[in-house]
């Protein structure tokens, strides 16, 4: 059953609600707060993405909660030790008894009158209708649309006489051993599945059209597995965040100052573990500078192990079109195939899609410029999450949840109801969301607000800049207005 009214809703049981509801019950012990999850299982992204292999893309020393240590020698996990992990935090502090399963929001109405948000939403396979009133909206949705990827339509697809499988939406059932799968794509997504489609018995080839920078690392840290036995969890779980943070940032300044160094060193630490005279300017030297996309890592090299060994191979070519056997390539060549997966990448939406009316007047949230990347202008008692693009999604998550708690208790200090940024002090926004060139970023951009040049009204990525900002600096700083 709903309550009926609540302090505080949180939407989404993924990395963001489950760290928010952490931080509401250690922070602000006195609210109710209550999470809303369209899903039936807790933890978003990775309930949803179930193809073989999924993993973390980032160290879990910092993906991992600050308030509680990754447990795992692994610091890049695979997709059921993430799960399992925020299972046990969920349980362990009662944030589960704070889940409603099964509930999507569609609208979210702000009163003035009232200082409150009343929030309609469908509630399970039949859609019922419902409503719960909250006098704060905490929105953790991710960015990912979950009801569709990125698929071109290729010509002749329905020729092709095998099955055709988007990862977002992975067959569990689907046999690949001893069959030519064909990857289309040559991001995160497809450089975790090709070895893991090798390890299952296929036959694998990844169909890129352009590379990306790829890094090899090991997949448990060396300086973990030294200190492991010397350190209590939580004092060394703190070392290696900041390790990881501290290297993360130093290399993501250095992509940006000197990327040509930086890219020949990536091309330099791939080499070894490729066969001799491999093609690398061709296959592995992408067209753009590194960290203008993500980084992808990969654990222990398992993607140059399974093409070393043949199991795998990558063919840098543009598919245009499906045939009854396989991939027609630009070149006028053909891969055969017996399953072709698209690997095309993501669609985002901000704050999951939901409808925002104030006053019963629906807003047009792309024309509201972002206060500290948290909130809007001019849009009352509503934040947020949304990670970082360069480091770990769950570090800016932990500092933005903490920075809310902080406005939470200024509200309840004061006696104040009502919280927003000044919509007339707001400058005009006329830089991009993110200053990121991949395609899935770059086809959502016009859904998303645009920000201005210079703080609060620029969205940071800057972990290490953003500490003191959001954890000591007043909230009541004459742009944030309380009444």
């Amino acid at each position: 059953m709903l309550p009926s009214h609540v302090d505080v809703l949180v939407v989404g049981a993924g990395i963001s609600g489950i760290d928010m509801a952490w931080h509401l019950q250690t922070r602000c012990p006195g609210r109710s707060y209550l999470i809303v999850e369209s899903r039936e299982r807790i933890g978003g992204t990775w309930d949803l993405f179930r193809y073989p292999g999924i993993r973390s893309d980032s160290d879990m020393y910092t993906f991992g909660y600050r308030w509680r240590p990754w447990p795992n020698p692994k610091a890049i996990a695979d997709g059921d030790s993430i799960l399992a992990y925020l299972n046990d935090a969920v349980r362990e502090h009662g944030i589960d008894r704070h889940i409603r399963f099964g509930h999507t929001v569609v609208r979210a109405d702000w009163s003035s009158a009232d200082a409150r948000w009343t929030v309609h939403l469908e509630r399970g396979p039949r859609r019922e209708p419902a409503t719960v009133t909250a006098s704060f909206l905490m929105m953790c949705s991710g960015y990912y649309d979950y009801e569709r990827g990125h698929s071109p339509q290729f010509p002749g697809r329905e020729r092709f006489r095998g099955p055709v499988v988007h990862p977002q939406f992975w067959p569990q059932d689907l046999d690949v051993a001893g069959r030519r799968v064909v990857v289309i794509g040559s991001g995160a997504t497809a450089v975790t599945l090709v070895p893991a489609l090798a390890d299952r018995g296929a036959r694998v080839t990844m169909l890129q059209r352009s590379p990306t920078w790829i890094l090899s690392r090991p997949a448990v840290d060396p300086l973990g597995r030294w200190l492991r036995p010397l350190l209590p969890a939580r004092a060394l779980h703190a070392v290696l965040r900041w390790k990881a943070v501290l290297l993360g940032r130093y290399f993501f300044d250095k992509c940006r100052s000197n990327p040509q160094g930086v890219g020949r060193w990536l091309l330099a630490q791939l080499r070894p573990l490729l066969p001799a005279g491999y093609d690398v300017a061709r296959h592995f030297t992408p067209r753009y500078a590194p960290w203008t996309q993500r980084l992808c890592l990969v654990p222990d090299g398992d993607l140059f192990k399974a093409i070393s060994d043949g199991r795998a191979q990558v063919v840098t070519d543009e598919a245009v079109g499906f045939t009854g056997t396989g991939v027609a390539l630009r070149s006028g060549g053909e891969l055969p195939a017996d399953v072709i997966v698209t690997a095309t990448g993501l669609e985002l939406k901000f704050l999951g899609g939901v409808q925002v009316c104030l006053d019963g007047q629906p807003v047009d949230l792309t024309r509201r410029t972002p206060y500290r990347g948290a909130m809007l202008a001019g849009v009352p008692n509503l934040a947020f999450v949304f990670g970082y693009t360069n480091a770990s999604w769950t570090l800016r998550a932990d500092l933005v949840c903490e920075w809310v708690c902080r406005v939470l208790n200024h509200l309840q200090a004061t006696g104040a109801r009502r919280v927003e940024p000044g919509a007339d002090l707001a400058p005009e926004a006329t830089q991009p969301w993110v200053d990121f060139s991949s395609g899935y970023f770059q086809r959502a951009l016009a859904r998303f607000p645009k920000q201005g040049e210079h703080l609060p009204w620029k969205v940071e990525q800057d972990y290490v800049g953003e500490i003191p900002r959001l954890r000591r600096d007043p909230v009541d700083d004459g742009v944030l207005r309380f009444a």
